[in-house]
């Protein structure tokens, strides 16, 4: 192993901030870029030698191989974090559209929401995966959070907390219990699971994700993602008391001044609630 790739695998193995997805990607994203630029001529470099010459050489590179610009942005989020934990944050543009990389965020009227299928539900085997998808319905969470889920800390009477180590980007947050049929999922959860978390005991998390995987795909359950749309839909729709423009609802510029004050209240709340950075995420689950 080069020093460079040796290094940066040190660096990951020592700042394990965000969920075990995100770690696990941030070094899958890393490895890759260390061979790149001993590619491209930079053959002595260590960790700390990181410079704006060697950001440039390796986006100019994505560029003209034509990559994705969703695959450009990961890896300029993991260059960001590489020249943050070595002390040099500012050797690297803010803004995406310095290196010729848009930082839009793509907005369609359409709907991507999905209910949870009660039928093909009911023919998932495990307890556990069934129970993580019902956790997913009931509160918008994503599948690792979903899968992570220990209910006994979670469960906070009228709202539930997520440990950072659960969340996407480590960041913690709560979410409202709002309904009977949120706390009739928690219940069951509880039962479920006792004192610990949805991955049964004998189980790690990776393990407990593949039985995830091929009991859903095993009973065609696709795009669980979709949930969190739904979520998202549903709040925004008990918030405002109107349906949400991927819904078929008014556009942002189809309201009066007060209803544009209640629509950028609820997209906030509904942010915060789904544990997005940018508001500009949650729209593509409402539209604009």
């Amino acid at each position: 192993m080069r020093d460079l790739n040796y290094q940066l695998k040190n660096l990951c193995e020592h700042n394990k901030a965000g969920s075990h997805n995100t770690q696990g990607n941030r070094h899958q994203l890393l490895q890759p870029m260390a061979n790149h630029l001993f590619e491209l001529g930079y053959r002595r470099m260590n960790a700390n030698s990181l410079k704006p010459k060697h950001v440039d050489a390796l986006i100019a590179r994505y560029l003209n191989e034509g990559l994705a610009e969703g695959t450009i942005k990961n890896r300029l989020s993991a260059l960001r974090w590489w020249a943050e934990k070595v002390g040099k944050p500012n050797i690297i543009a803010k803004d995406n559209a310095h290196y010729g990389v848009e930082s839009r965020v793509f907005v369609t009227n359409v709907s991507k929401a999905r209910d949870l299928d009660r039928e093909l539900l009911n023919k998932i085997t495990s307890d556990h995966v069934r129970m993580s998808l019902e956790l997913q319905k009931a509160f918008g969470l994503r599948r690792e959070e979903a899968i992570k889920f220990i209910p006994e800390y979670a469960d906070q009477g009228n709202h539930i907390r997520l440990k950072a180590t659960w969340c996407k980007g480590g960041r913690e947050r709560t979410i409202p219990i709002r309904n009977e049929e949120q706390r009739d999922v928690l219940n069951r959860a509880r039962l479920l699971a006792g004192r610990g978390s949805l991955i049964p005991s004998h189980l790690m998390y990776v393990d407990q994700m593949r039985i995830y995987e091929a009991e859903t795909n095993k009973v065609g359950l696709h795009k669980m993602h979709g949930l969190r749309h739904r979520y998202a839909q549903e709040r925004y729709h008990e918030l405002t008391g109107w349906l949400a423009p991927a819904c078929g609802g008014p556009t942002r510029d189809e309201l009066s001044e007060d209803n544009k004050l209640d629509d950028a209240v609820a997209r906030l709340a509904i942010t915060q609630e789904l544990g997005h950075g940018r508001e500009q995420v949650t729209a593509v689950y409402l539209g604009r």
